[in-house]
């Protein structure tokens, strides 16, 4: 039976000359090829969660889930205000317009290679049911969708950044995500101990060339944005209370060295 996978994006209407306006095509257009190279042997469904104001965005063979409605701003007051949506909304958007086996969600910056969604079936038949896969970072030397056979070409350098998660969507509703914001820091690591907690078997991949970003700015790594990432890792810090408290904290080597590094 074809294995069926949905993946969701955040797109976000901004100006073309933006970091998010260069990325944001390439994203899209690399999602594409993969779910069109799948055809076949993975049926692939691409979908949106978006904000009304940043309908223009979607891009076309893209399916959208009802608009968000909350964001970062709901829940205090920022030195630098934005309008950053909550991953729980994302993914309970995704879980609720897809019956299919596997979802997926990547940050709206991270590009895939166009053998991506048959790797990860690949992966899924070797018996995992989890997946992080970080990406790999490649030069600005190139961006625009023309470039596209130019980047694919470039190997690029390991990250430690997690922006690429899947797993079974049957375990969704047991996902604790709190508070958390997409676009800052400590997010990866919520997913990835919410994966790692509801799996029966995970995996992270670090070196993997299936996922790449156009250079390394860091822009959510800002002074302007400390406030910000303090209440993102402070949501973290209840995320893994909660999951502690069901019982469900994962024995895994990567969330037991996170874990201690910062104490909890």
């Amino acid at each position: 039976m074809t294995m069926r996978i949905a993946h969701i994006v955040n797109p976000v209407l901004v100006p073309p000359d933006s970091d998010l306006g260069v990325a944001q095509p390439v994203t899209f257009e690399t999602m594409r090829l993969a779910r069109d190279a799948a055809a076949g042997r993975v049926e692939v469904d691409l979908l949106t969660a978006q904000y009304a104001e940043d309908r223009g965005a979607v891009p076309a063979g893209f399916r959208t889930t009802p608009d968000l409605e909350r964001s970062l701003l709901d829940f205090g007051t920022f030195a630098k205000p934005r309008k950053l949506p909550l991953i729980a909304d994302i993914v309970d958007r995704l879980h609720a317009a897809s019956d299919a086996d596997y979802l997926v969600y990547t940050n709206v910056d991270i590009a895939v290679l166009p053998f991506f969604y048959v790797a990860l079936a690949a992966m899924i038949d070797e018996g995992h049911d989890a997946l992080v896969i970080n990406r790999r970072t490649i030069s600005k030397d190139y961006t625009v969708v023309a470039d596209l056979p130019l980047m694919f070409g470039q190997v690029g350098s390991p990250h430690g950044g997690r922006d690429c998660f899947v797993w079974r969507r049957e375990v969704t509703p047991r996902f604790v995500c709190g508070r958390t914001v997409i676009g800052q820091g400590g997010i990866g690591r919520v997913l990835q101990i919410n994966l790692a907690a509801t799996a029966t078997r995970f995996r992270e991949y670090e070196d993997l060339h299936l996922t790449f970003h156009i250079g390394d700015d860091r822009t959510w790594d800002r002074p302007d944005q400390d406030d910000i990432r303090a209440f993102n890792w402070a949501e973290l810090v209840k995320v893994v209370d909660a999951i502690r408290t069901r019982g469900d904290l994962p024995d895994h080597p990567a969330v037991a060295s996170f874990l201690a590094r910062r104490g909890l």
